[in-house]
């Protein structure tokens, strides 16, 4: 049979008081490291924010002015009647005559409502002048419009210059090709195998005039 459990409030039973663990924050069995280091600044922050807490608790106890006391319950109140009646009190002339004289009107008030009524005054013509032109509003791209402007006409005139280049290139190849085909031929010889020296002067003669021109 098993032995009974003893009372915990048994006086003849020796009470052990049992040791409070501290929290945790993580693992205890982290290797020496970045995450070691790490949980152990965590834990001694929340310590340490704990420790102002409850010092800051302590001082504002001691600095805190006392409780007001609560007012009463409109419930728990008694009113008692007074055991004699309470005669009215008689109000006198002259406290009657003071309210008369609150109720009337100033004197300043009284003297504009006397005054007699003043006549309408005279509507003054508007002066109707030349009409100014207006301003013109400032533009706000203009600056913007000009440069464009500017880039556009840059533009074009470069289109144009290599337009007239290429021309001028295309006139140039096709001349020298056409003086070339004209020199194949005149120096092809005829039927005889001799060249042909009248059309070969007429092209050689041709080009001298293109070199010196």
């Amino acid at each position: 049979m098993a032995p009974k459990r003893d009372r915990e409030d048994d006086p003849q039973v020796p009470h052990v008081k049992k040791t409070r663990a501290g929290f945790k924050v993580g693992p205890d069995n982290l290797p020496d490291g970045t995450w070691r280091r790490k949980v152990i600044k965590i834990k001694k922050d929340l310590i340490h924010n704990a420790k102002v807490k409850k010092s800051y608790a302590k001082i504002k106890a001691r600095t805190s002015p006392p409780p007001t006391p609560a007012a009463p319950d409109a419930s728990t109140i008694v009113i008692q009647a007074p055991s004699e009646p309470v005669a009215p009190t008689p109000v006198e002339p002259k406290q009657e005559r003071e309210g008369e004289g609150d109720r009337e009107l100033h004197p300043s008030r009284q003297a504009m409502l006397d005054a007699p009524d003043a006549p309408p005054a005279a509507s003054v013509p508007r002066f109707s002048g030349p009409k100014t032109a207006r301003a013109k509003k400032p533009g706000y791209f203009d600056k913007a419009k000009a440069e464009a402007d500017v880039k556009r006409k840059e533009a074009e005139e470069r289109r144009a210059e290599f337009e007239r280049r290429d021309k001028e290139r295309k006139g140039k190849v096709e001349e020298r090709e056409r003086h070339r085909r004209a020199m194949a031929k005149a120096r092809t010889g005829g039927r005889n195998g001799q060249r042909k020296l009248g059309r070969e002067s007429v092209v050689l003669l041709d080009k001298v005039r293109r070199m010196v021109g």
